[in-house]
């Protein structure tokens, strides 16, 4: 295939996407548009787009494909401009946010041009932002949910997929409203409870000093998504909201059935609880993507002495292994430290845990402190 691709939002997401059609198909033109003029110099110098558009207009016309990799909030404004551009007849509009009911709704005004618009999702994130943290292999073995409206023609939506074969996606077709059912259930709602744990625990913490000493390691883990970004979890649970009310309407219900639990004293049913939600978390898939980016960890027990932390660094270097993070964890008392290493892939946290084992006598695991 070739042509002209257009993406615009030149982030984490919308750059790999460029550097799968790249790497898919040589003979297509991206071009590239953001509001971050960074950004877009940026793309230019490390390859991942071909041209820059000094503005939407500019970039639309004679594009084959417009990916719109922005904000949901942002999209929609993105889609009204392009419903009053002169476009392709042929042209496929898609986008990238994580909630599609009402970005769908809103491109009725393409739809009604007969313009195709196919919302999509890839369900794939990174430690990292910005396009220079984008990858050709960010999406490989991700889902990736396609919301076509009845009306698009099944060969549109399998001419998207060709497009975004590079990916090297699992694609799933799904209405919008099933979608945000349930990405809501397995996504926005575990953000919203990994948020409130952390704002109960802010609370305490003023009257408890040592709470965020203990609440390192384990805890940080945890409830790590609650640092995601506020402005785009606002976007989704304002476009979201109907979704997620009725879900922690249930939620209540499972916290007073705890609770009533609790207050009944009964062992057998506590040991039930956990016992049931143990079996329930182990049969889940554990080396597919989901709703929410996986974290590839390592963790390293290392001597408390000047310069571990770059020899060990320096074995991955020389393994050519990249690491998206680093930190100490601060909660041992005891004479060694534990170095946290996140990485991209699962394979790359293994051939780490590997390449460290081969130089040193540190112990390594995969586990949390």
């Amino acid at each position: 295939m070739n042509g002209r691709v257009f993406v615009i939002g030149l982030g984490l997401i919308g750059g790999s996407l460029a550097l799968c059609i790249k790497k898919e198909h040589a003979d297509t033109t991206i071009v590239g548009f953001d509001i971050n003029l960074e950004q877009v110099r940026l793309a230019k110098m490390l390859g991942v787009i071909d041209e820059p558009a000094e503005n939407i207009h500019d970039g639309a016309k004679d594009a084959d494909l417009i990916i719109i990799a922005a904000p949901v909030t942002e999209s929609e404004s993105i889609i009204q401009t392009l419903a009053e551009l002169p476009l392709k007849p042929e042209v496929i509009i898609t986008d990238t946010g994580s909630t599609k009911k009402l970005l769908v709704e809103k491109a009725s005004c393409l739809t009604n041009q007969g313009i195709t618009f196919i919302g999509g999702h890839p369900m794939a994130g990174s430690h990292k932002s910005g396009v220079s943290a984008a990858k050709d292999i960010l999406f490989e073995n991700a889902f990736y949910l396609l919301t076509p409206v009845q009306q698009v023609d099944e060969q549109k939506v399998t001419l998207l997929k060709q497009w975004l074969r590079g990916t090297n996606a699992k694609f799933l077709t799904l209405s919008p409203e099933s979608h945000d059912y349930l990405t809501g259930i397995v996504s926005h709602f575990p953000h919203i409870i990994a948020a409130s744990i952390v704002r109960q625990t802010e609370k305490l913490a003023d009257t408890e000093g040592l709470i965020p000493r203990l609440a390192a390691g384990g805890f940080r883990d945890i409830t790590r998504i609650a640092s995601s970004s506020p402005k785009m979890w606002k976007d989704i649970l304002l476009h979201n909201r109907d979704n997620l009310i009725h879900l922690l309407n249930q939620w209540q219900d499972e916290m007073n059935g705890i609770k009533q639990i609790l207050e009944n004293g009964d062992g057998q049913e506590i040991f039930s609880y956990f016992q049931k939600a143990k079996e329930f978390r182990d049969g889940l898939p554990a080396k597919e993507k989901g709703a929410i980016p996986a974290f590839y960890d390592l963790y390293v027990d290392v001597p408390d002495y000047p310069g571990v932390i770059s020899e060990i660094t320096g074995y991955l270097a020389k393994e050519k292994i990249s690491i998206t993070n680093i930190r100490i964890l601060e909660t041992r008392e005891d004479i060694n430290g534990v170095l946290v290493i996140s990485f991209q892939t699962e394979e790359d946290r293994q051939r780490a845990e590997q390449c460290i084992q081969s130089y040193t006598d540190y112990g390594v695991s995969i586990g949390t402190y």
